[in-house]
């Protein structure tokens, strides 16, 4: 994959939405278009805390890291991670200020509880795969943590979840490049998404100007 330059990043917390709709990614990330909504309210103070980069905490042999800056010039992305838990491990990583090695593990904090799709999953693994490229480690497994469940959910961060990854900031960067907002089908997540008034995914059923124009031509010239 090309390297991107840190001009060129795009915010990692996009791949959520954009796997969520590749149009609200458009609207929130191309067009600056944001509006909120009980759930993302909710997302924001369940956050605070976990974002936070003055708060480090030792447990035993963890270190629990908050709001620590990634990116990755691979994918072009730059973001926060929640908490960064580091395991001392004789196989891992010098960090700097500390004494002996460790196994860098990233937990990303979620309101609600899990859901049917990859979206939180995908953020979770590029994440992962920042830390990695910064640290010059393997990052095999991270977690997800709900806070309606107040549970962690266990992530394995294989070849396939990490190709989606890479495949869906290749699509990302294609599209902010050209300033390009896609057309989306309406279906039942639209009801719950914070930019249903500006998106207004009922009129991208519509057909275009041009050919509705084309069609009549037709309908009048036969």
């Amino acid at each position: 994959m090309p390297e991107y330059n840190e001009e060129d990043f795009l915010l990692l917390s996009g791949i959520q939405h954009f796997s969520f709709c590749k149009r609200q990614w458009a609207l929130i990330h191309i067009e600056q278009q944001w509006q909120e909504n009980l759930r993302t309210v909710e997302g924001g103070i369940l956050h605070e805390k976990t974002h936070d980069n003055t708060i480090k905490e030792k447990r035993g042999d963890i270190i629990v890291s908050r709001g620590m800056g990634i990116f990755s010039r691979t994918l072009g992305t730059t973001g926060t991670c929640d908490v960064v838990e580091l395991h001392r491990n004789p196989g891992g990583v010098n960090i700097f200020g500390r004494e002996g090695t460790f196994k860098p593990v990233p937990v990303e904090y979620k309101r609600g509880k899990p859901k049917e799709n990859e979206a939180d999953a995908l953020q979770l693994c590029a994440q992962a795969m920042c830390l990695e490229e910064m640290l010059l480690c393997e990052i095999p497994e991270a977690f997800l943590f709900y806070g309606e469940t107040k549970r962690r959910l266990k992530i394995m961060l294989d070849e396939g979840l990490r190709g989606r990854v890479k495949t869906m900031f290749q699509e990302m960067h294609n599209y902010y490049g050209r300033r390009y907002t896609p057309k989306v089908k309406p279906n039942k997540s639209c009801k719950s998404c914070s930019l249903a008034e500006i998106c207004m995914p009922k009129l991208c059923k519509n057909p275009s100007v041009a050919n509705y124009i084309r069609k009549n031509l037709l309908e009048v010239t036969e």
